[in-house]
């Protein structure tokens, strides 16, 4: 396990991470939900794709400042990623992992970054808010443009195929299973 700073837009370096690193993540990040990759598949992305880094999150905004901006369960945009790698996104950020079929299509491409739940005041002190894309979406669901400043976030996924979040859950069901049969 290997503690590295990466800044947006990102490289080929996401590719030499592996699945439980600690990384700092500074730089520019977009926040989308649901809403929003609808959106972006319908209207096209309106910010440039590669090398980007995308923050599962909608955040609570307030006078143009960001008061607090936790990560929301990835799993759910499972169906909706793969059009923002095939576009060069290196890094999807969130919580709770995603599935086996995004895990394989950051093979060889980027890496799903972990974010701690229930920390989104801590979260938003390490962000500023630079700009807006589909505002008529509504707060949770615009895409938000923010600067990060060095926010902590771990390796679920990498490119090379480990999945942190599968293991857990793997763990689980053998220790569960060992316990019970």
């Amino acid at each position: 396990m290997t503690r590295t700073t990466l800044t947006t837009p990102l490289g080929d370096e996401v590719l030499s991470l592996h699945a439980g690193d600690q990384v700092l993540l500074s730089g520019i990040v977009y926040t989308a939900r649901d809403e929003a990759h609808l959106m972006m598949k319908e209207r096209g992305i309106p910010f440039d794709p590669v090398g980007a880094a995308i923050y599962h999150c909608g955040p609570v905004i307030q006078d143009a400042r960001i008061l607090a901006a936790g990560p929301t369960t990835s799993a759910r945009l499972n169906a909706l990623t793969g059009f923002l790698l095939d576009r060069g996104v290196r890094a999807l950020i969130g919580k709770g992992g995603m599935g086996a079929e995004v895990a394989r299509d950051l093979i060889g491409r980027g890496v799903y970054l972990a974010c701690t739940g229930g920390c989104a005041v801590l979260a938003a002190s390490k962000m500023s808010l630079k700009g807006v894309y589909f505002e008529e979406l509504g707060m949770a669901e615009a895409i938000w443009i923010i600067e990060l400043d060095s926010l902590p976030l771990v390796v679920g996924i990498d490119s090379h195929g480990n999945d942190l979040f599968a293991d857990i859950a793997l763990g689980a069901n053998k220790q569960f299973h060992r316990k019970f049969t």
